[in-house]
C-alpha cells in the first residue's frame, strides 16, 4: 500500500482558496517518467493527479480531449476541478490553456534523456497507437471499437493529437521526433515564468521536488520508480493476445453461423 505524507498543507496546497482545482500543470511528454512522477505527487498530497491511465479508467471523459485536439473551446474546470495535479499526455499538450484556467498552478516540465526517451516511446506507447497502419492493426481494432467504442475513441484521440498533430505523422524519424521533443522543452522554458516553472528528471528524486512545492523531503521512503519499458511492453503484449484471442472466437462463431445457414438452404432445397 502506498504511504501518503501527513504533512501540513503547503502555500501551493492552499492556493485557490481551497477550492479544487489545478495546483501543478506536467507540462513534459510521456515517458518522461510521468508515472512514477503521478504516484510521487499523490504521495506529497497533490491528489488525485491525472495521468493518460486516468483517461482509460474513466473514457467518458474523451468528449473533453477530442474538443481539445480540434481546437474547440475546453471545460476546463469541468475536467480538472476534481484533480490537484497532471502530468502526461493528453494534458501535458495544452499546458498554455490550463495555465491561463488555472493561473496560481505551478509548472512541472518532465524531462529525460532525448535518445532514451525515444527508444522508450518507440518501443512502447507507439507501438500501441501504430496498430491502426497495418490491416492486422486496423481488423483488431475494428474488433476492439467493437468490445469497446469510448476506448476506440481514445486510441482515435491519441493517434490525432500525439502522432499525428504533435510529430507530423514523422514519429519513425528519429532525427525529426528529437527535434519535436527539444523543441517542446525550449518552448515550455519560454513560455512559464521561471519562478512558476521546475525542469525535473525524475532521477533527482525528492528533494528538487520538495522544494519547488513547498512540502518536506519524505522520510524512509523511496521515491516511485514505476511503468518501466519491460512492464509497458509486457501489459501489451496481452492486450494485444486477448484482442488476436477474441477475433479468433468471433471469426469461428462467424463461420459456424454461415455454415449453419448454408446448410439450412441446402436442406430446405432438398425438401423440395
Amino acid at each position: 500500500m502506498e504511504q501518503v505524507i501527513n504533512a501540513p498543507a503547503s502555500e501551493l496546497q492552499q492556493s485557490n482558496n481551497g477550492k479544487g482545482g489545478l495546483k501543478i500543470i506536467g507540462a513534459g511528454f510521456g515517458r518522461t517518467g510521468t508515472l512514477s512522477l503521478k504516484a510521487a505527487l499523490e504521495q506529497l498530497g497533490f491528489a488525485p493527479c491525472y495521468h493518460m491511465t486516468e483517461l482509460f479508467q474513466h473514457p467518458d471523459q474523451i468528449a473533453y480531449w477530442e474538443a481539445a485536439t480540434n481546437g474547440e473551446p475546453v471545460d476546463w474546470h469541468g475536467l480538472f476541478d476534481h484533480y490537484q495535479a497532471t502530468v502526461d499526455w493528453p494534458a501535458c499538450a495544452f499546458y498554455a490553456q490550463l495555465m491561463e484556467a488555472y493561473p496560481q498552478a505551478r509548472v512541472l516540465l518532465s524531462v529525460r534523456d532525448p535518445d532514451h526517451w525515444y527508444e522508450s516511446v518507440i518501443s512502447t506507447i507507439y507501438q500501441t497507437s501504430s496498430m491502426l497502419k497495418s490491416p492486422q492493426g486496423r481488423f483488431r481494432f475494428s474488433l476492439f471499437r467493437i468490445l469497446s467504442p469510448q476506448r476506440a475513441r481514445i486510441v482515435r484521440m491519441i493517434n490525432t493529437l500525439i502522432w499525428q498533430n504533435t510529430f507530423d505523422n514523422r514519429f519513425e524519424d528519429k532525427a525529426h521526433a528529437l527535434a519535436v521533443f527539444q523543441q517542446h522543452i525550449e518552448e515550455v522554458k519560454q513560455h512559464v515564468p521561471a519562478d512558476k516553472l521546475l525542469v525535473y528528471n525524475v532521477k533527482d528524486g525528492w528533494e528538487p521536488l520538495c522544494a519547488f512545492l513547498g512540502v518536506e523531503v519524505p522520510t524512509n521512503i523511496p521515491f516511485p520508480h514505476l511503468n518501466d519499458r519491460n512492464n509497458f511492453v509486457g501489459r501489451t503484449r496481452r492486450r494485444q493476445e486477448n484482442l488476436r484471442m477474441v477475433g479468433i472466437t468471433l471469426g469461428a462463431a462467424f463461420s459456424l453461423t454461415t455454415l449453419l445457414l448454408l446448410l439450412t438452404r441446402l436442406s430446405k432445397r432438398n425438401r423440395k
